[in-house]
């Protein structure tokens, strides 16, 4: 079993590699790396491992933008000491989520977890493999809102878009309402259904029902007019623009 630890904290990961030893002491610790692009690096240049063990939040940025840039096709555990990434963590290979400070018994039945993955399988079908191990996670039907000296709900099915300005994210809701939420896009992106919700850059999670056009923008990246927002100038990163794609063309 060749296992790569991605850990930005060297206790924890000095911690992480003892366990793993103990409880499988014939694997391979291939490589400790403490950051996302670390991680890209060595993940298109060296053979894919069978297992990752994954912090979330690295030296450079959220873990998570490594399955944005390369391809990961092995089972991944994540480990983290916070709790808010775990519907995250579910859209990719994660075959599970463990709290930190991470407990023997706990990492344990993850790698239990991992042993009863169909061997034989091709990796390209890994995240249909998971789907047998984890819970399709649930994704935020409503939002509660402060209404005049009151509470109103507003369904997830009435927003355009959501937005972001001045650092406060906003509902643009089909009726043309903006209505500003106290959630963090970062938030907001893991809480909305990524079929229907689709986050283009930092500033906005737009639909497909809300995109009037789609047009190629300089070095390769993409621009998007919104039916009822056409001031706003949504671009979409050269990285992504594929990813866009897929998104749409499905």
């Amino acid at each position: 079993m060749r296992i790569l630890i991605v850990e930005d904290e060297s206790i924890n990961a000095s911690r992480l590699k003892r366990l793993l030893l103990e409880l499988e002491p014939v694997c391979e610790i291939v490589n400790i790396i403490d950051t996302v692009d670390g991680s890209v690096a060595w993940l298109e240049s060296n053979e894919m491992p069978d297992l990752i063990t994954m912090d979330i939040r690295l030296a450079d940025g959220i873990s998570f933008s490594i399955f944005e840039k390369t391809a990961v096709t092995c089972p991944v555990i994540f480990t983290t000491a916070y709790d808010e990434y775990a519907v995250r963590a579910f859209k990719v290979n994660s075959i599970d989520y463990l709290m930190k400070p991470i407990e023997k018994n706990e990492l344990k039945t993850a790698l239990e977890k991992f042993k009863a993955l169909p061997k034989t399988q091709n990796s390209n079908d890994i995240s249909e493999i998971l789907k047998g191990f984890i819970n399709k996670p649930s994704y935020r039907l409503r939002f509660l809102v402060n209404y005049r000296d009151g509470y109103k709900s507003v369904n997830v099915s009435d927003i355009d878009f959501v937005y972001s300005e001045f650092k406060t994210s906003h509902l643009f809701l089909k009726d043309t309402t903006i209505i500003p939420v106290a959630h963090t896009m970062e938030e907001l992106d893991e809480e909305l259904d990524p079929d229907i919700f689709f986050r283009a850059n930092r500033q906005f999670l737009i639909r497909a029902e809300s995109i009037k056009s789609i047009s190629n923008y300089f070095n390769s990246k993409l621009k998007i007019e919104l039916k009822r927002a056409p001031q706003q100038e949504v671009i979409i990163s050269r990285e992504k623009a594929s990813l866009f794609k897929v998104w749409m063309d499905r």
